[in-house]
């Protein structure tokens, strides 16, 4: 059996206890944890989740820079056959890992990952509208485009992932240009819908804030496109509409994310890859 190494990128979120607390309970156990956390992160927070998971090993990686930038360090430190990432916000049922893993571990696939269900029924608007999206996302764009895969509740085969690589200047959509790039190297992905982990949203409170950070995204997605030659397709595809408000929001502000897009890959793709930061 393949060993599994769980990362974990954390800055200052509490919840990475109870993130931690739901491996203790796994019907197959991780043989490591790594938290991968900002220089800033609270030594107190990191020996609460420690805390919260008797029995494991855990290991933390200090790391300056966003998520992405933890993650590609990270894959410089693995040891273990098998890769998975979950995400700080998130805690795993007893049967998540040991059903994520199998696609990976049985040669079917490079990547494999499973949907998230809110953690609790959301409240507030921006709340609801991003428990819609996410089920949208896994309802109608997953199963039949795997490349759609959120990192945050993936497994991967450690080899492809150092063959691959992060390319940190795709931060915030680093996952659909890594899991399109293994694809093409001959790869393959599978989603495992039983392989869920529940997320919590409730920090979601602002809209300023929640339309910085969507905005965000949307740029760094069609920088993924354009860097992979996909933007036609995506253009064309149709799903059904997030019956909610917010999506009017969303629709306005993707014409000139697209621009800014472009703009900010032209200058990107010029330069190099950035090396991982020194572990501190």
């Amino acid at each position: 059996m393949a060993r599994v190494c769980v990362v974990v990128p954390v800055r200052d979120d509490p919840h990475l206890v109870a993130a931690l607390a739901s491996l203790v309970a796994q019907t197959r156990r991780p043989d490591r944890v790594l938290v991968v956390c900002t220089p800033s992160t609270p030594a107190t927070l990191l020996d609460r989740a420690k805390a919260a998971a008797p029995g494991l090993t855990v290991d933390v990686l200090r790391v300056d820079g966003g998520v992405v930038v933890a993650r590609q360090a990270a894959v410089a430190e693995l040891r273990e056959e098998t890769t998975v990432f979950l995400d700080s916000d998130e805690a795993a049922p007893p049967e998540w890992l040991e059903r994520l893993v199998v696609p990976v571990e049985s040669g079917r696939a490079a990547f494999s990952g499973g949907p998230t269900r809110p953690s609790r029924p959301p409240s507030g608007s921006i709340e609801r509208y991003s428990v819609l999206l996410e089920a949208s996302i896994y309802d109608q764009l997953v199963p039949h485009r795997v490349s759609y895969l959120p990192l945050q509740n993936t497994a991967w085969s450690t080899a492809t992932l150092r063959t691959i690589g992060f390319d940190p200047r795709i931060a915030y959509a680093e996952d659909h240009d890594l899991e399109t790039r293994a694809i093409r190297a001959g790869g393959s992905g599978e989603f495992v819908p039983d392989a869920w982990v529940v997320h919590d949203k409730s920090s979601e409170t602002s809209v300023l804030r929640w339309a910085r950070k969507r905005y965000r995204y949307l740029v760094a997605m069609a920088m993924s496109l354009l860097k992979n030659g996909e933007l036609g397709g995506r253009l064309g595809e149709r799903r059904r509409p997030v019956r909610h408000p917010l999506r009017y929001v969303e629709a306005a502000m993707k014409p000139v994310a697209l621009v800014d897009a472009t703009v900010r890959w032209r200058r990107a793709k010029r330069r190099p890859i950035a090396p991982v930061p020194p572990a501190r």
